[in-house]
Order: structure tokens, then sequence, then C-alpha cells
């Protein structure tokens, strides 16, 4: 499994700079023991004493940073079983650790699989982890996958501006998409989704479409995207 060496390097020399003496300590001590141990059981365990021996804004970090460690050390053939049954095993906030970290801890995207099946959880702060702030979807989903991303982060409630690359994503069919849910939505008389705008390339719309729109009672967002 193919790291992304230069994040690795700067995240764990930001990490280090930042933990106080005694916290610094037992992550050297970690850092060592995973290096002769590089096995689910041990990770799994120092990635659990994160939250008792380290600051709580670094515990996330360190915990990725623990799996990076495990990985460099076992054999390319056993990265992708260890790094399932370490998801297997997290709790919600260590699936959203290694979720997080997915962009730089897989740039060859093996973990496609791993990250299509974490994306079914109805938990929004572990999908928001998947979704959001990271381009590992942008890089490695196909087209279906991206838009079925895309809607459930919608549901959510989540704010789609922060999903790497959906300006590239952009399309005739996520326009459909788009206009189906909102469609949908308005139906049912729910209230629009406040990032749908951000989902839909006005550009790309149809004469129609754009008029269809134009003639709807839509939150006052929308005005700045039809004119």
């Amino acid at each position: 499994m193919n790291m992304r060496q230069d994040c690795l390097a700067e995240h764990r020399q930001a990490l280090q700079q930042q933990l106080p003496p005694a916290a610094l300590h037992w992550w050297q001590h970690t850092q060592t023991q995973l290096a002769q141990r590089p096995d689910a059981a041990t990770a799994a365990l120092f990635s659990g004493q994160c939250k008792r021996h380290l600051p709580a804004p670094d515990v996330a970090l360190a915990r990725a940073l623990v799996l990076a460690q495990a990985l460099e050390h076992t054999p390319a053939d056993e990265q992708l079983p260890l790094l399932r049954q370490l998801f297997l095993w997290g709790d919600d906030q260590e699936k959203i650790a290694l979720l997080s970290a997915l962009d730089w801890l897989d740039s060859d995207g093996e973990c496609l699989e791993l990250a299509l099946q974490a994306g079914r959880t109805s938990n929004p702060q572990v999908f928001a982890a998947l979704a959001l702030d990271t381009a590992y979807p942008s890089r490695h989903y196909a087209e279906r996958a991206f838009h079925q991303l895309v809607l459930k982060a919608l549901g959510m409630g989540l704010d789609v501006g922060r999903l790497t690359g959906l300006t590239q994503r952009h399309s005739v069919t996520l326009n459909q998409l788009a206009l189906d849910l909102l469609d949908e939505q308005l139906a049912a008389e729910r209230s629009v989704s406040a990032g749908l705008p951000k989902v839909i390339a006005f550009d790309l719309l149809s004469p129609a479409q754009q008029q269809r729109l134009r003639g709807l009672r839509l939150p006052v967002e929308w005005h700045a995207y039809l004119h």
C-alpha cells in the first residue's frame, strides 16, 4: 500500500512538535513498539490508549499515525487485511481517524471497497470523515459511487461545500439527480437541502430546467445561481 510520504512526514513532525514532554515520551515508545510488533492487536492497543496519554486535540491524528506506523512495518500483501481488521475493531472515533487519513494512507485506492463499505454507515460523523475535507472519494470513486456519496451527504445535512472535487464532478447526470431530490423534497413539503445549489452545474442545465427553477419558490440562497 503506497502512502503519501510527504503528508505522513508533515503530520508526524507536526504531532511531535506540539506534544508536551510526557506525552511525547509515550508517543516515541509507541512508535518503537509498533515497529517491533506491527500487528492488529498492538495497533489497536495503542490506538485505544491515545485518548489517555495525549491531549484531546491530538488524538485523531495520533490514531491515524499509529495505523501508518503499523502499515509501514507490515508486508505489502498483509497491509489491506490489517487495515480492514482495525476498521472492524475500531469504535466510531477510531473509524473517523482512519477514514479521515485514507487519502494519505492509501494513495493508490486499494482501500476503495473498505471506503464504500464505510459509506453505508448511518452515523453522520463517521460518514463526514469519509466524505468531507478529503480527496479520497474524488480520486478513487467511480461516477455512480461519487454521486451516491453526494446525495447521502445532502440527506445527512452535511456541508457539501467541503466535499473535495465536487466542482470537477459536476455533470448533466448529477444535475438530474439533484433536481430529482429537489422535486422529492418539494413534493413532500420538506426543507430544501441547503447544499443543493453547490451540487448543480447551472451552466449545464437546459433552458427548460432553468426556467422551471426560476418559477419555483426556492430559498433565497438560490437566487444568485439563477440570474
